[in-house]
C-alpha cells in the first residue's frame, strides 16, 4: 500500500540559495567597485591633471572591457559551466581594481599649482610679499624647453593615467559574465513567479555596493593622496580646495580584494541545478527511487524522459554554427529591438547624470566633493534600493503579466523625469571670483577671458594669471591669487596664513574694514544650502520612483524572448547598450562641460590641467539640459514600445480563441479521442513551442 509524502521542503542551505548568496554578494562586490570609480574621477581628474573629456575616455574603458568579450560570453558562456565563468570574472576584476591603484605608487608627491613659496620654515616668522615676489612667478610661467617638458613629464608621472584607464578595462571585461549567465542560471532553475523577487533582492543587496562605494570615496576624499609619505603641517590646502587631491588610490585596492572573495563560491557550484520546486530528497516511497537530482518520475513508462533530461555535450564548433541563426531569431522580435533601443537612450542619459553629478553637486552648491559623494551615498542610493524591491514586491505580489509590468516601468520613469524637471529650477547665484564671475567692482560680469583678471588695481604686482591660489575677502569675494588682490604683506603659516593690505578688495563700492583676505574660496550665500537641501529632497524621492520601474523593466525582457535566447539577449542588450550607451556618454558629457570652465588650471610640467572653476548657470543649462532631452526620447521610444506590446498581446488573444474553438470541433468530431488541435498549433507561423510559451506570457 502506497504511503501518502508531502513535497519534501528546500534545504535551508541549498545550493540554490548558495547561489542567490553568492550572486547578491557578488553583485554588491561589483557595484562597490563601480561606484567608487565614480566617486573618484574628480580626484584621478586633479592628480593627473586632466580634462573632464578624458575623465570621459577613462570611465567609458569599462564599456569598451565590456565590448571585446560579451559576445563569447553571453552565447558560448551559456552553454558552458556558467558559475565558474563567474568566478573567472571576478578574478579579472580584482586584477583591474590593483592596476588601477598602482600609478599611486610608481609617481612622485603631488604637487599642487600655488604662487606661494613652499619651502618656507615651519618655525619661522618670515613674512612673503605676495605682490613684490611675483616677478620672480612670472618668469616660470615661460614654458620649458622641449627637453626639460619630456624630463618633467617623465618624473611627475602625469601620464599614467593610462594604468588607470587599462584597470578599469580589465574590470570591464571581468564584469561581463555576472549579468547575463547569472541571471539566465537564475530564471532556469527558479519558480517563474519567484524570478522578478529574486532578481529584486539581488540588485538590493547590490545597491548596497554603490552605497559603501560612495561613503568610501567620500572617506578616501578627505584623506590626502600622500598621507605618510609628506608633513601634512606644510600642506596649505584642505579637501574643500580644487587643488586638493584624496587618496584615491586607497579605495581600489579594497575593492579588490572585495572583489576576490565574492568569487571564491562560485568555484564549488554545479552547472546546472534542480528546478526550483521540485523534490530533493534521495529516500523512496514504496520502493520506487527518486532521480538523484530530485526530479520524482514515476519508473513505468518514464526511460525515455530520463534520457531525455541528460543533455548531450555540444562541440564550440556545433555552437558557433548555431550562433548566426540564434542572433536571427533573436533581432527578428521587434519587441526585443524596441527595448534596445529604449535602454540605449535611457542609459545614455543616466550614465552621463551619474559620472558627473558629484560634480555638478560641487560647482553649483558649493559643497565639497567628499560631501557630495558622501549625500549621493547616504540619501540618493538607499532610495534606489528600496525602489527597487518595491517593484519587486508588486510584481511578486500581483502576478503581472509583460503589459503589467510594462505599465509600472514606463509610470515610474515618467513620474521621475517630472521630479527631475523640477531640479533645473532649483539654483544658484555663480561663486563670486573677480575677473571671472564679476569685475573688480563688484559688478557681474562673467567672462572666458584671462586677461579679465587683471584690473588697475593689480597693474603693478606683475601677476601671473596662469596660477589659481584662491583667497577669500570679508566681503564675500574670491580672488584667483594674493597678488590678484593687490595683497603687499602676510602673516601666519600654512593653511593660516592671512594676507593684508590688499587693494582690490577696496575697490568695490562699500568696501569693508577689513582688507585682508584668507587662504580658500569663499563659501556660498546661506539661501544656497537651503536650495541645495530642496534639490536633495526631490533628488531621493525622484530616484525611489524611478527604481520602482527597474525590477519590473527586466521582466519584459525576460518574459518577451523565447527561452533558449535568454542568455544570448541580456548578453547582446549588454552589449548593445554599454558599448552606445556607456562609452560615449561621459566623453560627450565631459567635452559639453570642459565648455563651461572658466579656469584651467596648470599642469607641473606646464600646460592646461584641470578645471579649477566653472560658470554654473551654463553648467546647469547644458548637463540637465542634455539629461532632459535624452530622456524625453526615451519616453516616446517607451511608448512605442508599449503599443506593440498591446498589440502583440491582442494578436496572443485572438489566435488563443481561435484555437481553443477549433480544438473544441475537432474533440467534438473526433469520437476515438485523436488529437487534431495540435495540427492548428502546428500552424501557427512556424513558431516553436517554446516561442509562444514566452509570447503568452504577456
Amino acid at each position: 500500500m502506497g504511503v501518502a509524502t508531502k513535497e519534501p521542503r528546500e534545504p535551508c542551505c541549498s545550493k540554490f540559495k548558495m547561489f542567490l548568496m553568492s550572486m547578491s554578494f557578488v553583485y554588491f562586490a561589483k557595484a562597490f567597485g563601480g561606484a567608487y570609480m565614480k566617486s573618484s574621477v574628480t580626484q584621478i581628474e586633479r592628480r593627473f591633471d586632466i580634462p573632464s573629456s578624458i575623465i570621459g575616455v577613462i570611465d567609458g574603458s569599462f564599456e569598451v572591457g565590456n565590448l571585446l568579450v560579451i559576445c563569447f560570453v553571453s552565447y558560448f558562456g551559456a552553454k558552458m559551466h556558467r558559475p565558474r565563468l563567474i568566478g573567472a570574472g571576478c578574478l579579472i576584476m580584482a586584477a583591474g581594481a590593483f592596476c588601477t591603484a598602482l600609478p599611486h605608487f610608481a609617481q612622485g608627491p603631488y604637487k599642487y599649482e600655488t604662487t606661494i613659496s613652499q619651502s618656507v620654515d615651519v618655525n619661522s616668522s618670515q613674512t612673503i610679499l605676495p605682490c613684490l615676489s611675483s616677478a620672480e612667478q612670472a618668469k616660470q610661467d615661460e614654458p620649458p624647453s622641449a627637453q626639460n617638458q619630456a624630463e618633467c613629464e617623465k618624473a611627475s608621472g602625469s601620464t599614467m593615467w593610462i594604468y588607470v584607464f587599462m584597470g578599469n578595462m580589465l574590470r570591464g571585461i571581468g564584469e561581463t559574465p555576472i549579468m547575463p549567465l547569472g541571471v539566465s542560471y537564475l530564471d532556469d532553475f527558479a519558480r517563474e513567479e519567484n524570478t522578478a523577487f529574486y532578481l529584486a533582492c539581488i540588485q538590493t543587496v547590490g545597491i548596497m555596493g554603490p552605497m559603501f562605494g560612495y561613503l568610501m570615496g567620500s572617506y578616501c576624499a578627505k584623506i590626502y593622496v600622500d598621507i605618510g609619505t609628506v608633513d601634512l603641517d606644510t600642506v596649505a590646502i584642505d579637501h574643500k580646495d580644487s587643488r586638493w587631491v584624496g587618496a584615491w588610490w586607497m579605495g581600489f585596492i579594497i575593492s579588490g580584494s572585495i572583489m576576490l572573495l565574492a568569487g571564491i563560491p562560485f568555484w564549488f557550484l554545479p552547472k546546472s541545478l534542480p528546478k526550483q520546486g521540485q523534490g530533493h530528497s534521495k529516500k523512496a516511497s514504496d520502493g520506487v527511487p527518486l532521480e538523484e537530482q530530485g526530479n520524482f518520475l514515476p519508473q513505468e513508462g518514464n526511460k525515455e524522459a530520463a534520457a531525455a533530461k541528460v543533455e548531450p555535450p555540444v562541440s564550440m564548433a556545433a555552437m558557433a554554427k548555431d550562433f548566426v541563426p540564434s542572433l536571427r531569431r533573436l533581432f527578428s522580435n521587434s519587441v526585443f529591438n524596441l527595448i534596445i533601443c529604449t535602454s540605449l537612450v535611457a542609459v545614455n542619459g543616466f550614465i552621463g547624470m551619474i559620472t558627473f553629478k558629484p560634480k555638478f553637486i560641487e560647482q553649483t552648491y558649493g559643497k565639497s566633493p567628499s560631501k557630495a559623494i558622501f549625500l549621493i551615498g547616504m540619501f540618493n542610493l538607499p532610495a534606489v534600493a528600496l525602489g527597487i524591491i518595491t517593484g519587486g514586491l508588486i510584481m511578486k505580489r500581483f502576478k503581472l503579466s509583460v503589459l503589467g509590468a510594462a505599465r509600472i516601468s514606463l509610470t515610474a520613469s515618467f513620474f521621475s523625469f517630472c521630479l527631475m524637471l523640477s531640479q533645473y529650477f532649483m539654483q544658484c547665484d555663480n561663486s563670486l571670483v573677480a575677473g571671472l564671475t564679476i569685475n573688480y567692482q563688484g559688478l557681474p560680469e562673467v567672462s572666458y577671458e584671462q586677461s579679465s583678471l587683471l584690473s588697475q588695481c593689480n597693474s603693478g604686482c606683475s601677476c601671473s594669471i596662469k596660477h589659481w591660489d584662491p583667497v577669500c575677502a570679508h566681503n564675500g569675494i574670491t580672488y584667483a591669487s594674493p597678488c590678484l588682490a593687490g595683497c603687499q604683506t602676510s602673516t601666519g603659516l600654512g593653511k593660516e596664513m592671512i594676507f593684508h593690505n590688499c587693494s582690490c578688495v577696496s575697490e568695490v563700492p562699500t568696501p569693508p574694514a577689513n582688507v585682508s583676505v584668507s587662504l580658500g574660496q569663499c563659501p556660498r550665500k546661506d539661501d544656497c544650502a537651503n536650495m541645495f537641501m530642496w534639490y536633495m529632497g526631490v533628488s531621493v524621492v525622484g530616484a525611489f520612483v524611478s527604481a520602482c520601474g527597474a525590477s519590473p523593466g527586466y521582466i519584459v525582457l525576460l518574459r518577451s524572448i523565447a527561452p533558449d535566447l535568454k542568455a544570448l539577449a541580456l548578453g547582446m542588450q549588454t552589449l548593445i547598450v554599454r558599448t552606445l550607451g556607456g562609452i560615449p556618454p561621459p566623453i560627450y558629457f565631459g567635452a559639453l562641460i570642459d565648455q563651461t570652465c572658466l579656469k584651467w588650471g596648470v599642469k607641473r610640467c606646464g600646460g592646461q590641467g584641470a578645471c579649477r572653476i566653472y560658470d554654473t548657470d551654463a553648467f546647469r543649462s547644458r548637463f540637465l539640459g542634455l539629461i532632459y532631452g535624452l530622456y524625453a526620447l526615451s519616453y516616446l521610444l517607451w511608448a512605442v514600445l508599449y503599443r506593440t506590446l498591446v498589440k502583440r498581446h491582442r494578436k496572443l488573444a485572438q489566435r488563443a480563441l481561435a484555437n481553443g474553438q477549433a480544438a473544441g470541433q475537432a474533440n467534438g468530431q473526433d469520437a476515438n479521442g485523436q488529437d487534431a488541435s495540435g495540427q492548428g498549433a502546428n500552424g501557427d507561423g512556424g513558431q516553436s513551442k517554446e516561442e509562444l510559451k514566452s509570447e503568452t506570457s504577456i
